[in-house]
């Protein structure tokens, strides 16, 4: 026969897809588990913004003398520095607001960036969680280490394998252009040099919105809240697109060459990255290379998945995957931070 015979109806396979999706929605304990951690990390964010907008505050407390004392001494020192500093932005409204708008900026980029990859999960059928936010100690980095969804099915096919891969990325990178917009417009006035400084150099994107909006990029300008949060948001897009590992470039590289050619690119990037490290210690005083190089590494170690399928991805996926090779240009920087 030339024609091949369906054995369910027609009516039958929709109700199965439907029950799929039931299946496939977070529980009510889901959501109270992942609420509470976004929750959280919206407090340790708008800390973080705080921090950034805050001049130096330093609890006033007597130098131990004995290793108890400095054991005692250093979460008593810590507590009291943030307790200073929400202290001193309920006092002062901009400062607290400002925070607020860093935590609401950062957020909505790593908010879109892991949607990306959960829609793109409920389109293909994958079963995954609600993004988990990570949140960090108060005056720790961003206030968070970051956010992910964790996949619980394998992956079906070669293009869903891109396409759920790539989706985080890209999304988050739409949802960072008027966040960084707005940063390159609220540039303040340089300031002059005082003694040792800690430098955050700016991405190609940064960069040629300054050129287009005639803003002077200077090192010595105050930063703002949206700035900081689009130089975080690069910084972490940049870092999901190195083609190693299960990183989300990893992924797009694993559909689009295969599993042989995936780990000799995950190998180059490690090396190429190590490389960039020990210049950047160097050249500009910074360890935050090695924090790549590191992460790179373990990530390496990690054996990537093999979809069931491996179809033709078509023309529409090769475009933009060069899309997304242009975003990471825009969005990488080699030395991303300078220490005089």
């Amino acid at each position: 026969m030339a024609e091949s015979v369906r054995v369910i109806p027609p009516f039958a396979e929709t109700q199965s897809l439907r029950q799929r999706s039931m299946a496939l929605r977070p529980t009510t304990r889901e959501w109270v588990r992942h609420s509470l951690l976004l929750l959280l990390t919206v407090i340790t964010t708008v800390i973080a913004g705080i921090v950034l907008a805050s001049p130096n505050v330093e609890p006033d407390l007597a130098q131990p003398s004995s290793v108890v004392g400095w054991i005692l001494f250093v979460p008593q020192y810590y507590l009291q520095t943030i307790a200073l500093l929400i202290n001193f932005a309920l006092l002062n409204p901009h400062i607290l607001g400002q925070g607020i708008i860093f935590s609401g900026a950062l957020l909505t980029i790593l908010f879109a960036h892991e949607m990306g990859h959960y829609v793109a999960c409920r389109l293909y059928g994958v079963d995954a969680t609600l993004p988990f936010f990570i949140p960090a100690p108060p005056l720790f980095l961003a206030g968070t280490f970051g956010a992910f969804i964790k996949i619980k099915a394998p992956i079906p096919t070669r293009r869903a394998l891109f396409d759920i891969g790539l989706a985080g990325p890209l999304a988050g990178f739409v949802a960072l252009l008027p966040i960084a917009f707005i940063g390159i417009l609220s540039m303040g006035t340089p300031l002059r040099p005082s003694g040792h400084e800690i430098f955050f150099n700016d991405p190609l994107l940064l960069r040629l919105l300054a050129r287009v909006l005639s803003v002077r990029l200077d090192p010595y300008s105050p930063t703002n809240p949206c700035y900081m949060a689009a130089w975080i948001g690069l910084l972490v897009t940049s870092l999901n697109l190195m083609p190693v590992g299960q990183l989300d470039g990893g992924h797009g590289t694993f559909a689009l060459f295969g599993g042989r050619a995936h780990q000799w690119i995950g190998r180059l990037a490690f090396v190429s990255m190590a490389a960039l490290a020990i210049l950047g210690w160097f050249w500009h005083g910074s360890p935050s290379g090695f924090l790549y190089t590191v992460l790179l590494a373990v990530m390496l170690w990690v054996r990537h998945p093999q979809p069931r399928v491996m179809e033709p991805l078509g023309a529409t996926r090769i475009w933009i995957a060069i899309l997304t090779l242009i975003v990471f240009a825009l969005s990488f920087w080699p030395f991303p931070i300078t220490i005089t």
